[in-house]
């Protein structure tokens, strides 16, 4: 594919003749963005909708900053470079990066830190309020004329809950986490916040097995670590209620999904809302994608993915360039 050029700024005397190159802007842009602050730091621009293994050499070759969201940049395509001064990640996860080949090289990485908040606290509660509500079964009631023919004015045919009373575990308190914590309150819910699995023992928080059994809902906002792989497994889910409901909004991969299928399957979990798996996109399918599971939402990665939520991406991008160049480098990751 052809590159897109944003634009071309001569006499730049902060870039001189900087070329700036990103790798896949279709993960960031539907046409909507505005990538102007971005593109005024290079008097070369180039925006690449996606970007192959196989095309990421030649596109990097005269590169002096590289932007990527998912794009991998391994140790060989970091080699090949020659020019590259820094790497900026449009996201938290730093996993599409070699870290370690970027130290040896001596390039710094940056990412980009709280972004996605607003956004991901706002789809978390679509799926706590839409599972706890039954929304899409008494949507499909109605568009199956099940309402229609009821012989009273209401349905009543799926368990509604309330939120208020109820116990929220949040299992990753940090900026998420505690963004969530602190709506769960105003709908007048309990919060347990669980240790973080591998980290050091605080007092305000909870052993993970002493958690499960007391929550209603169990939201997962924890990065995926070897210490987090598989965290809620076959047992985990056996501790919870019956009747509670699973969120994950983090990392596919940090739940097991065979054994939440079976779980949701066998009416030994109340629900759960799923916004990330362990292959995305999932092309070679996944347990969770049966068509018989019941009180099941997944949604295709997008809690993030608010216009406003992607604007903040291509700012903060730009402020970490800027920084960087300024000799104040920010949300460097090495």
């Amino acid at each position: 594919m052809s590159h897109v050029k944003l634009g071309v700024m001569s006499g730049n005397t902060k870039a001189g003749t900087m070329l700036g190159v990103l790798l896949d802007r279709a993960t960031i842009d539907t046409n909507d963005i505005d990538f102007a602050d971005l593109e005024s730091i290079f008097s070369e621009w180039r925006a690449y909708d996606y970007t192959s293994t196989r095309e990421v050499h030649d596109r990097i070759a005269d590169a002096v900053i590289v932007v990527s969201n998912k794009v991998m940049l391994d140790e060989a395509a970091l080699r090949s470079a020659a020019r590259l001064r820094c790497v900026c990640i449009a996201a938290t996860g730093t996993n599409n990066v070699d870290l370690q080949a970027a130290k040896q090289l001596g390039i710094p990485v940056s990412n980009v830190r709280g972004y996605a908040t607003p956004a991901v606290i706002q789809h978390v509660f679509a799926l706590i309020l839409a599972l706890t509500t039954r929304l899409s079964d008494y949507h499909r009631a109605v568009l199956d004329g099940r309402w229609q023919q009821a012989r009273q004015f209401c349905l009543l045919d799926y368990p509604i809950r309330e939120l208020q009373g109820k116990t929220l575990g949040i299992v990753g308190y940090g900026e998420l986490g505690r963004g969530v914590a602190t709506i769960a309150e105003a709908f007048g819910m309990n919060i347990l916040a669980a240790q973080r699995p591998g980290g050091a023992a605080q007092a305000d928080r909870m052993p993970l097995d002493a958690l499960l059994p007391q929550v209603d809902i169990l939201s997962l906002h924890c990065p995926l670590t070897p210490a987090t792989q598989g965290l809620i497994g076959e047992r985990e889910l056996a501790l919870m209620k019956r009747d509670a409901v699973l969120i994950n909004t983090a990392r596919g991969g940090i739940v097991d999904e065979q054994a939440l299928a079976e779980a949701l399957r066998g009416r030994r979990l109340g629900g759960a809302g799923v916004d990330v798996l362990t292959e995305e996109p999932p092309i070679r399918g996944n347990p969770l994608l049966a068509a018989d599971i019941p009180n099941l939402i997944i949604t295709p990665h997008s809690a993030w993915a608010s216009r406003e939520t992607r604007q903040r991406v291509v700012q903060e991008v730009a402020t970490n360039i800027h920084a960087f160049l300024d000799g104040a480098p920010r949300n460097l990751v090495i």
